[in-house]
């Protein structure tokens, strides 16, 4: 028998599995940097959004929505806004520390919001709730406003 006999012509080689691995670890990497720049950019645009333009009726018909599809779910809160807390002035703290003063943290269109609400939804008697709504690697990730309509507490 010749060596050619004991091994199959069709075995790929070392060699080449460990280039297709390669190959495949680079694509991989590839599609993870895109999927990062995208999302980059993604966050830049909102950002910007949040620190540069104000509330819209656009923004105000979706929180009415919110609102009402809660109400209509037998609800008494609905979560009407969220934002990274990076863009508190204090990365959160206050919201997740639940201390006093927490609004004064708020920028942007937060803050905006925050007004608007003890404008013109505060004295209609509905409340609202600022929470932390994750933790990605532990640490407070996004806001979340809430605003309530529960029943008054006699």
């Amino acid at each position: 028998m010749t060596a050619n006999e004991t091994t199959p012509q069709s075995m790929t080689s070392a060699e080449d599995l460990r280039k297709r691995a390669l190959e495949l670890q680079l694509a991989e990497m590839e599609r993870d940097d895109k999927i990062k720049a995208r999302e980059a950019t993604k966050h830049a645009e909102f950002v910007e959004d949040f620190f540069q333009k104000h509330i819209g009726e656009t923004e105000r018909a979706v929180i009415k929505r919110l609102v009402m599809k809660a109400a209509a779910d037998g609800k008494y809160e609905a979560m009407v806004y969220s934002f990274p807390s990076s863009l508190c002035s204090d990365s959160g703290r206050h919201i997740n520390n639940n201390l006093p003063g927490w609004q004064n943290t708020l920028q942007g269109k937060a803050r905006e919001l925050y007004d608007l609400f003890e404008t013109a939804a505060k004295p209609q008697g509905y409340g609202l709730k600022a929470a932390i709504i994750n933790f990605p690697g532990g640490i407070p990730g996004d806001v979340g406003f809430y605003l309530t309509w529960e029943p008054p507490v006699e």
